[in-house]
């Protein structure tokens, strides 16, 4: 495992993470405020560490990470955080700034490292799309949860981790971090517009096993949508709802109006509102669910009386 600094070229989307971090703190408390949440304690926002690479071995080779986390001393829970196609995007960078500034140790794995150079990050454009689809399906499902294996047990073995981790991930990072949890140590995912459920086309013979491995997952899950998602639609969203239900699942669901990928901000088709209030809601579940105490774990009280 090789600790490094992230490279040159990657230090004005570095600059860019920190600035959207920092607004992003800002504009959470002012919508709290708006929303007449002046109870919620809205933690102050944290210097991170966000210029350091590992590279984590697994069976199919070193997988380049990205580490950030904040610097002010103490141990924090951890996050790890799967990207798009793309790879390690300036918006998957700005997200994974956004989660350390709000008291988490992220990581964040290049999901294709034994088909792309490290370092590599494809464009958002037609040829990149066709490059990041083509390495979907020519990744081995079994290397899929090996690399999450491995990227869980670098994350709770960092010096500044609690050993409380949790997922999150965008369209193939949001199937990686629902398929993720299957991992009892995965206490709560955020799974944004995972894309492949439905169809069982995730990896290499477009055949897993995602939805038929629901029952293990133990911990809670956070399922976000957008209704004009061409890549999910409404009877493929229905399947993955029902099979979390029928498995009796902790899980909260949410649909937009909105496109593939409206929490990408780069595009038009980024939705700024519904982004944000996606990341309050990552941000509250991560916060119950990786902290010391779990007071969802409350059953009930032993007051009768109504």
């Amino acid at each position: 495992m090789r600790l490094s600094s992230v490279p040159a070229p990657c230090q004005i989307g570095v600059a860019f993470s920190r600035l959207f971090a920092i607004n992003f703190a800002r504009s959470f408390q002012l919508f709290a405020r708006l929303s007449g949440h002046d109870s919620v304690q809205i933690p102050r926002f944290m210097i991170i560490t966000d210029n350091e690479f590992i590279d984590i071995p697994t069976p199919a080779g070193p997988m380049r990470t990205y580490v950030l986390y904040p610097v002010a001393e103490g141990r924090y829970p951890g996050i790890v955080l799967f990207s798009e196609i793309f790879q390690v995007t300036g918006p998957i960078r700005r997200t994974a700034a956004l989660l350390a500034g709000h008291g988490f140790v992220v990581v964040v794995p290049e999901i294709f490292h034994e088909l792309e150079e490290p370092g590599t990050v494809l464009p958002y454009d037609q040829a990149g799309a066709d490059r990041g689809n083509a390495d979907k399906i020519n990744k081995e499902l079994s290397s899929y949860d090996a690399d999450a294996k491995a990227a869980l047990s670098s994350l709770k073995s960092h010096p500044k981790c609690t050993g409380k981790v949790g997922s999150m991930g965008f369209c193939i990072g949001g199937h990686l971090a629902f398929r993720s949890a299957t991992n009892p140590e995965v206490l709560a995912a955020t799974c944004c517009y995972p894309t492949d459920i439905h169809k069982r086309s995730l990896g290499k013979g477009l055949n897993d096993d995602t939805l038929d491995r629901i029952p293990e997952i133990r911990g809670e899950l956070l399922v976000v949508f957008g209704r004009q998602d061409p890549h999910v639609p409404r009877e493929g969203r229905a399947t993955i709802y029902n099979a979390l239900a029928d498995a009796g699942t902790n899980f909260s669901w949410h649909e937009f109006n909105g496109a593939h990928a409206f929490m990408r901000d780069e595009g038009a088709r980024y939705d700024a509102a519904a982004a944000r209030t996606v990341y309050a809601m990552a941000l509250d579940l991560f916060r119950r669910k990786l902290s010391e105490g779990d007071l969802s774990q409350i059953q009930g009280s032993t007051e009768t009386r109504h």
